[in-house]
């Protein structure tokens, strides 16, 4: 449903921060309206096909090997397919799923030294063609992970590890090459990132490279569904993985609806001709009063839309260009006007309910100081009203996902530079080329980009601005190489003090902020609306939000 790239490594999420009593922030979920109670044969809506639920959706995969894929909706779908090792649950805290417990000091998982960790696998496990599924296909995925003849799109917290031993088939000793405070969800986790599922070495084990394995689009499950059919373009259809270690889901066929116009989505919700439309755009969100049939519930989400900066550019390397980008561009009439003021505006890239969350001003409209800095730095007004350097025009072009809302904020953008100087020029791409791995962000082929990241609640960010973390070794797409921010970013993951880890995210922020390789928006207040005959559907603030426990949905 988002415009939103999952692989940014900020969506380290809080495994060893809940070993360790730090806690977690928590995300709720508040219900907005239900026009219909429809529960018995008797009373459900005319619409509902019991047992077949279709979730309308705007976007379809990349990919389905999650070593690969790279956008929200690969990573849904293949939370459908696999079980991980762990998933989240509503408020973002790890549950056991292919392991049995989470390891901690007090059950042996973790060695004193933080540098070992074991897992204990449930026994019994299979995939879907009845192969069993155990701590082999754990070891095998790390090994697949790191393989260089794999063009793994992310291999954080994969290469913190420097062993794995397998005493027996439910038994996994991980030996790390230096402590990680976020490595246990940081890739077993789930959501996306370099968080994988365990892989079938029976399956995939014998192969020279995994880059062009039919696995990669027709995967064999360990999750609660089966994918049967891959409509390209239209929808994907599921139905239950009966050997599913909790037993199968409790529907008998899952829908993904591909409608890419979010307009039409909304018609089609209107007709019911989908059952869930999660993350309503904003402007469509007046619209939901009075829909019969329809619960719709609303919560604060991890995602933060923001403005990125390619400090690798010509035109961009000056600090006081990035700056000036900054303050001529009216943050708030955006959020206003283009998002309907619905969410809540952002700082930085720590979510605003964090323990860390950083207390740093907004870039305020200021075209004057705009106008200041760009003297500074030597650009001079020419013909035109553009600015010149050595000959050279300050022409820039920023890049987004080709939605309605994106265009008009880029618009603005447009306005706000060209009345101080700078050309904008705007180019969007769909979605799966955009966030590519040979994709304009990855690449460093782009000036600005305009999007939103997702966050787990671990408030590990190094991934995204850590200079150890350029392309193609991490998602720090902004391509800052900034010493203080590496060192404080890295330094942050090798305490368990939440008092200094505080300090540490705080002075990282307050750089990023310094340097401006992002300017933040907003945190998404998500709108979910859904049939209100189904069941057991629970939206998350953190990761998986819409399918996160899809084995208990019931309508």
């Amino acid at each position: 449903m988002l415009d939103v790239r999952l692989t940014a490594f900020a969506r380290r999420t809080a495994a060893l921060a809940l070993v360790f009593a730090l806690g977690a922030a928590a995300g709720g979920c508040t219900r907005v309206a239900s026009n219909g109670t429809a529960a018995t044969s008797a009373q459900r809506n005319p619409w509902t096909i019991p047992g077949h639920l279709r979730l309308g959706e705007t976007d379809e995969p990349d990919a389905l090997n999650p070593l690969f894929s790279h956008n929200a909706a690969a990573d849904q779908i293949e939370t459908l397919l696999f079980a991980y090792v762990f998933r989240y649950d509503a408020h973002g805290n790890l549950l056991p799923e292919v392991a049995r417990e989470l390891p901690t000091y007090a059950n042996g998982g973790i060695s004193r030294d933080n540098k070992t960790i074991t897992l204990h696998i449930r026994p019994g496990l299979t995939w879907s063609d009845g192969a069993p599924l155990d701590a082999r296909d754990l070891r095998f995925t790390w090994r697949a992970a790191v393989d260089n003849r794999n063009n793994t799109k992310l291999r954080i917290g994969w290469d913190d590890i420097a062993a794995m031993d397998v005493p027996n088939a439910t038994t996994l000793v991980v030996h790390m090459r230096h402590v990680n405070s976020a490595i246990i969800a940081e890739i077993w986790g789930g959501g996306g990132g370099s968080s994988y599922p365990p892989l079938p070495e029976h399956l995939l084990g014998k192969l020279p490279s995994l880059n062009s394995a039919a696995f990669n689009t027709s995967p064999i499950s360990s999750g609660p569904w089966l994918l049967a059919a891959w409509n390209h373009g239209a929808s994907l259809e599921f139905k239950p993985n009966p050997r599913y270690w909790r037993g199968p889901p409790k529907l008998n066929a899952l829908t993904w609806k591909i409608v890419p116009n979010p307009d039409t989505l909304f018609e089609e919700l209107q007709t019911h001709e989908v059952d869930v439309y999660d993350t309503i755009p904003e402007s469509q969100v007046p619209r939901l009063a009075g829909l019969p049939g329809v619960t719709v519930a609303k919560r604060l989400v991890a995602n933060y839309r923001h403005l990125e900066l390619n400090t690798r550019r010509p035109q961009l390397a000056d600090v006081r260009v990035r700056r000036a980008i900054a303050q001529a561009i009216d943050w708030d009439r955006i959020n206003q006007t283009v998002y309907h003021g619905v969410d809540e505006r952002a700082v930085s890239d720590i979510v605003p309910d964090s323990w860390a969350a950083p207390a740093i001003p907004p870039w305020k409209y200021d075209p004057p100081a705009a106008r200041r800095l760009l003297d500074a730095a030597g650009w001079k007004l020419g013909s035109g009203g553009i600015r010149y350097r050595a000959g050279q025009p300050l022409a820039l072009t920023i890049s987004a996902t080709n939605k309605p809302g994106n265009e008009q904020a880029e618009v603005q953008m447009q306005q706000g530079l060209r009345a101080v100087g700078i050309d904008l020029s705007i180019k969007n791409y769909a979605a799966s080329l955009l966030f590519a791995q040979n994709g304009p962000l990855y690449s460093g082929t782009y000036d600005l980009s305009w999007s939103i990241d997702t966050n787990g609640p671990e408030v590990d960010n190094a991934g995204n601005w850590s200079g150890h973390y350029l392309p193609p070794h991490g998602a720090n797409t902004s391509f800052l190489d900034d010493p203080v921010i590496t060192q404080t970013s890295e330094a942050a993951l090798q305490t368990f003090d939440r008092a200094r880890r505080k300090t540490l995210y705080a002075r990282e922020e307050e750089r990023i902020h310094e340097l401006v390789p992002a300017v933040f928006l907003y945190w998404e207040v998500s709108y979910v609306a859904y049939n209100s005959d189904l069941r057991h559907y629970i939206p998350a603030e953190y990761d998986m939000a819409g399918v996160w426990n899809s084995y208990e949905w019931a309508i």
